[in-house]
């Protein structure tokens, strides 16, 4: 398995860990009986790290989609390079270390890795030409 698939199967696991831990905020903010509720009414805004952990997980999940279609055609049209496996694993690592730092809220060393998982997507995109 190349380092783009691998990277695509440890980014579906960090999505799986950001939904996790954003639904544990969630029910620790609203409760349990609000989260298996049918939700027809809205819950308290999440603020806090409640609030940033479910902003970095739709962030992620804004992403992933775009990463996951590249890598994967990247692999079948066999267009796999340095830059692909270097943008690979700049989309994983950054969205990694994103987790921690917006729960943090660290607002501009989050946009900065944001970015970087930006440039990590784009360089997937520029080893499909």
């Amino acid at each position: 398995m190349g380092i783009e698939l691998k990277m695509l199967v440890w980014s579906v696991i960090l999505g799986l860990a950001q939904i996790t831990l954003a639904a544990v905020a969630l029910i620790s903010r609203r409760g349990l009986g609000w989260a298996a509720s049918a939700r027809d009414e809205p819950g308290a805004p999440l603020g806090g790290i409640a609030g940033r952990l479910d902003r970095a997980r739709g962030n992620f999940l804004e992403t992933f989609a775009l990463f996951a279609a590249l890598a994967l055609a990247v692999v079948a049209l066999g267009r796999q390079s340095a830059t692909s496996a270097l943008g690979a694993q700049l989309y994983f690592w950054a969205r990694l270390v994103y987790v921690p730092v917006y729960a943090a809220g660290v607002p501009y060393l989050r946009t900065l890795v944001w970015a970087v998982s930006l440039a990590g997507i784009v360089m997937l995109l520029t080893a499909m030409f």
